[in-house]
């Protein structure tokens, strides 16, 4: 055998039993092998490839169910929904509804799943996502890359065959790049999907489309409330699925006024809101080289940004718009503040690229203890309790 072929053959050996070896530990729930070998090597790879690694290892069953159990302290009510604990995936994640299904299954109490767009369109040209390490945080130029609503649609009808979701799974709107109806493109997606989503979102608030967060002006935001409310509405569907709007964190208070005052007019009254979308605006704090990339910043930057809004619209709505906040949560701590500063439930998603799936029992349990130690029985009971502490 040629020395060529003994190197060749000792990689293939070495690199299997590597992998075999890193498998084991992975769906044992080793956490410490998790964090201290494959996150590291996970950082250095590309990460829009790093992000579709994590969506195939769904799939398959790479990593374990959680030992974790939820309380009934952690069990909250959102709308008319029940969840089993108030931490959920927030869009972005899983775009094209490939597992929402086996993130239920990680520990998660709802999953959102898209944006989807009407018709495939690619996205943005590569690259278009960047890792901030040093700031624990990403920015994203996906634009809208989504297989369509009847790709999309296909699959969720799919998922819905199965009797044991363990949780809810909203589909999250989005309009196609080139589009002449944005309004049409929002009433198709509820058409579509009302009949298999647990919630839907009007997503107008993605920096990464062209003039998609001018609909959040009030009087093309009046038009598409009114419009895509009248289509699930027309739909009388027995179990019709509340629609919620997704904000930029970006907007002024007036521009936020402006909101509020639009949705409580009745035709236009939405059944919630998520707070928030990704920020444009870049901290000079910001340490890493990548800053300087357009797109939507995620992660800890967002984090107090996020949370001050919540508390704005909590009480500029007098507490009566459910809000799921999203935005910088990483641990017990910041799924406490959001809560505590209006939300009634919240999101993650950077968290969850780069900690991948132990984050989310460690964020539970975390805000277990937290909600024990300051007495409340639920989550329920600590909504919006100190939405004054973050206003100042």
């Amino acid at each position: 055998m040629s020395a060529w072929k003994k190197f060749t053959t000792y990689v293939k050996v070495t690199g299997g039993a590597v992998l075999i070896f890193s498998g084991i530990n992975i769906y044992r729930g080793n956490e410490k092998f998790y964090n201290d070998f494959v996150m590291p090597l996970n950082s250095r790879l590309p990460p829009e490839f790093s992000h579709k690694l994590a969506i195939v290892a769904c799939k398959y069953n790479v990593f374990p169910k959680p030992k974790f159990e939820d309380s009934e302290r952690l069990k909250v009510k959102l709308l008319n929904f029940n969840l089993k604990n108030p931490i959920g995936i927030a869009a972005g994640f899983d775009k094209q509804a490939e597992v929402p299904d086996k993130l239920l299954d990680l520990g998660f109490g709802f999953v959102e799943i898209g944006s989807v767009t009407p018709l495939p369109q690619p996205g943005n040209d590569k690259p278009r996502v960047f890792r901030l390490n040093e700031d624990k945080a990403i920015i994203n130029r996906y634009g809208f890359n989504s297989d369509g609503h009847d790709v999309v649609f296909e699959r969720m009808k799919d998922i819905r065959a199965k009797n044991d979701l363990q949780g809810l799974i909203g589909v999250n709107l989005g309009k196609n790049k080139t589009s002449e109806d944005p309004v049409e493109d929002y009433v198709k997606g509820v058409k579509k999907f009302a009949g298999v989503a647990d919630y839907l979102v009007v997503n107008v608030s993605s920096p990464n489309t062209p003039g998609l967060r001018d609909m959040q002006h009030k009087d093309i935001l009046y038009n598409l409330l009114k419009a895509t409310i009248a289509a699930r509405n027309e739909l009388k569907l027995p179990n019709s699925p509340p629609i919620f709007l997704k904000l930029a964190p970006d907007l002024t208070k007036q521009e936020l006024k402006e909101v509020t005052d639009t949705i409580k007019r009745k035709e236009c009254k939405i059944d919630g809101l998520i707070i928030s979308n990704t920020t444009i605006s870049r901290d000079p704090e910001l340490k890493s080289d990548e800053t300087k990339e357009t797109g939507g910043l995620s992660g800890a930057p967002l984090m107090k940004k996020s949370t001050k809004m919540i508390a704005e619209v909590y009480k500029m709505t007098g507490g009566k718009v459910p809000i799921i906040g999203v935005g910088g949560v990483f641990d017990g701590k910041d799924a406490y503040e959001k809560i505590a500063a209006g939300a009634t439930t919240v999101q993650l998603y950077t968290a969850f690229a780069y900690h991948g799936p132990f984050v989310i029992p460690k964020i539970k349990k975390e805000l277990q203890e937290i909600l024990e130690q300051k007495g409340y029985k639920t989550v329920n009971d600590a909504v919006g309790k100190e939405a004054d502490r973050f206003l100042s």
